[in-house]
């Protein structure tokens, strides 16, 4: 079973990496945008609450994150595992899945700030076409916020990650191929032709 966690900030690519992951040994990409997004567009009860929290202005607390989360672990859908992308956020979120589900790694996506800003400003460009979303918040000052909050809240879990030995930090300012069979290798999973010999686009892994 294999049990892997993809760690960056917005812009380095890691929910393609996750994906493409997956899609390579049929794993299960636990994405929590991707769960918040489905209930949204659902109407579910939980996108009831999160809109109520977004309309006063808030943020989504940890603890609603955590319950998604488990919830969705506990669904035990995966043959060959999983990687969890977007959590968690807080030590204690970590240490709980340390405790319940005994992760193997940490794949962090290590690129710098300059660049994260230089792919936003593509997307925000782009809009929502060729498969990238456009956030409402895509501006330089809002986006200098962000990754300044991302490295405040991110750097106590990578110490704790480095601490356990299980974190791997990956270059992520290469092509999508490169960061994916150099992710595939320091996990010490086996590499097929079709890997090595397919160019990936962002577009064409979250199409799948």
């Amino acid at each position: 079973m294999h049990k892997y966690i993809m760690v960056g900030p917005q812009g380095s690519g890691k929910g393609t990496q996750a994906k493409l992951l997956c899609q390579s040994y049929d794993f299960v990409h636990i994405s929590i945008g991707d769960i918040f997004r489905w209930n949204v567009a659902h109407h579910t009860k939980l996108a009831a609450r999160i809109k109520r929290i977004t309309d006063e202005g808030r943020l989504v607390p940890d603890e609603i994150v955590e319950e998604v989360v488990r919830r969705r672990l506990e669904d035990h859908d995966w043959n060959y595992g999983f990687v969890l992308d977007g959590f968690p956020r807080t030590r204690g979120q970590a240490e709980y899945l340390f405790e319940n589900w005994n992760l193997d790694r940490v794949i962090y996506l290590n690129i710098p700030d300059d660049l994260v800003q230089e792919r936003i400003s593509f997307r925000a460009r782009m809009g929502e076409g060729s498969g990238f979303t456009k956030r409402a918040d895509d501006n330089a000052e809002a986006l200098r916020v962000r990754l300044s909050e991302y490295h405040e809240k991110t750097r106590p879990l990578l110490r704790l990650y480095e601490e356990r030995g299980m974190l791997i930090t990956v270059p992520a300012a290469r092509s999508i191929k490169e960061i994916h069979l150099d992710i595939c290798t320091r996990l010490g999973l086996p590499i097929s032709r079709e890997q090595q010999e397919t160019e990936w686009t962002a577009e064409a892994v979250m199409a799948k």
